[in-house]
C-alpha cells in the first residue's frame, strides 16, 4: 500500500518525520533519508556522525573521526512556506 508523501529534492517526508541539514567543518549538506522529528538529540547526533563517516551526506566530505557531542540540534516545524519539518545540526557558536 502506497503512503502519501510530500515530494522533496531527495526523498519524501511523512508527517512526524524531518529532513536533517548538517553543517560540519565549513561544509553543509542534507541527510538523504528523513528521521523522526521527535528523535532525541543524542540519536540525531549519532545518525549524522555515522552518515558523515560513510560519506552519505551530500555536500559534506566523508570523515571517519566525527565528534558532534557539543553540536546544537535545532528543530523547526512545518510552515506555510516549507511544508515539512526540518532539523539542523550545527556547531555551537559564541552567540548561540
Amino acid at each position: 500500500m502506497a503512503r502519501n508523501r510530500r515530494r522533496m529534492n531527495f526523498v519524501d517526508v511523512m508527517p512526524g518525520e524531518a529532513r536533517v541539514n548538517v553543517t560540519w567543518r565549513g561544509q553543509n549538506g542534507d541527510l538523504l533519508d528523513p528521521v523522526p522529528y521527535d528523535a532525541s538529540a543524542e540519536n540525531i547526533r549519532r545518525w549524522v556522525a555515522e552518515a558523515i563517516g560513510t560519506g552519505s551526506v551530500q555536500g559534506v566530505q566523508a570523515n571517519g573521526h566525527v565528534n558532534l557531542r557539543d553540536f546544537v540540534v535545532d528543530r523547526f516545524p512545518p510552515t506555510a512556506q516549507i511544508p515539512y519539518a526540518r532539523i539542523f545540526i550545527r556547531p555551537k557558536t559564541p552567540f548561540g
